[in-house]
């Protein structure tokens, strides 16, 4: 190894060292007591439609939804594919590592990252083809368009062949030397590919991987790495072309991705997702707030504090509510239009660790301790 290899070798051990403790922080906030809950109220009527248990499932990591087809994955290397009309399962499938990252879908290939920097693809709980990568990751796999892309930890994008795991393309950024330790962007809106790289939203073209655009929603700022470090989180609201991203603790944004341009930006101090539609996007703050924002200006609408130092999930709108899980297993739906309690939902009382996700109109909630849930209005 040249003496260059080494220094890069040392940045990157460096690197994921300090962020192991930035992503800790990024598991909440400095632990308050949480706001007590108001009185329960029923302005929604939601049942609960089925419920599962995926044990063993580690840490959850993401559900992911394309039709009627949910695909849950846990960090012990187990990786589940459910009926989400039933909570019938499909299909289960063990990797044989820790995943790190994933699981992303197409309906029928799905693809997760192991700790072992292996991109692994399956079809009907079938591996089908496994690639080891140059670095780690923590952002899923995105499976459209007859290919599996990856967004890996050292700012590349790569492209592989869905079915025979080919490698397409690789795009490489210039990287800094620190990156967040949690999952980023990586979403395909009509034929562009759009990467989270820093603290920009960066359209790629998906066949050759030729950079179309770049667009800023947070610089960096500070004098040391660690203050300098921007990246954006995982989780967007998309409205056709427009697609709202959050960058770590430093603002929230929307880029216009037809034509690459910023539409606006505002500061915001929290770690993860936002969620919204064609009149707002929504935001969950490091200490529980939850704010929403105009979406063709950004200017805010309302601000909650109903729920804080709850350790909130990433929102989701569900008709005319927000869905946020929290630590104690509570589901919150919240009026979108002023952030007041439309209804509370239980689970098995352990902490909802991912946002809730929706599969036509059941409302789909994965536990820490393996449980996961499907609600449905009466």
């Amino acid at each position: 190894m040249n003496a260059r290899s080494k220094l890069n070798a040392v940045t990157w051990s460096l690197a994921f060292a300090v962020l192991g403790l930035i992503g800790g922080c990024a598991s909440g906030p400095t632990k308050q007591k949480p706001v007590d809950l108001a009185p329960s109220v029923n302005l929604l009527n939601v049942r609960l439609a089925w419920s599962t248990k995926a044990a063993p499932l580690g840490t959850p990591l993401n559900a992911h939804v394309v039709g009627n087809t949910v695909t849950v994955v846990g960090s012990d290397g187990l990786v589940i594919s459910l009926d989400s009309q039933t909570g019938g399962e499909l299909w289960r499938a063990a990797v044989g590592n820790q995943i790190l990252a994933g699981a992303g879908s197409d309906g029928r290939v799905a693809a997760v990252l192991t700790r072992g920097n292996e991109l692994v693809a399956l079809e009907g709980g079938r591996e089908i083809w496994r690639q080891k990568m140059a670095a780690s990751g923590f952002t899923s796999p995105l499976v459209a368009g007859g290919r599996v892309f990856f967004l890996g930890a050292d700012r590349s994008v790569n492209a592989f062949d869905a079915q025979s795991g080919r490698k397409l393309w690789s795009v490489q950024r210039p990287g800094e030397p620190l990156v967040l330790r949690q999952s980023g962007v990586l979403v395909a809106v009509g034929d562009t590919l759009i990467a989270g790289l820093s603290g920009r939203l960066v359209g790629i073209n998906p066949l050759n991987g030729a950079v179309l655009w770049e667009s800023p929603v947070a610089a960096p700022r500070g004098t040391n790495d660690i203050e300098r470090l921007v990246d954006l989180v995982g989780g967007v609201s998309r409205d056709g072309s427009i697609v709202c991203a959050r960058a770590f603790q430093v603002a929230v944004g929307c880029v216009n991705t037809e034509r690459g341009s910023l539409l606006w930006t505002r500061p915001a101090n929290g770690f993860v997702g936002v969620h919204g539609d064609k009149k707002y996007v929504f935001g969950v703050e490091s200490d529980g707030k939850m704010l929403a924002w105009r979406q063709v200006d950004g200017e805010r609408v309302w601000l909650s504090e109903r729920l804080q130092y709850r350790n909130l999930t990433a929102p989701l709108v569900v008709g005319r509510s927000i869905a946020v899980g929290d630590e104690a297993g509570y589901v919150h739906l919240m009026s979108r239009e002023d952030g007041a309690l439309l209804s509370r939902l239980t689970t098995d009382g352990s902490a909802i660790t991912v946002a809730p996700v929706l599969a036509g109109e059941t409302l789909i909630v994965v536990t820490r301790n393996g449980g996961i849930f499907g609600f449905r209005p009466e």
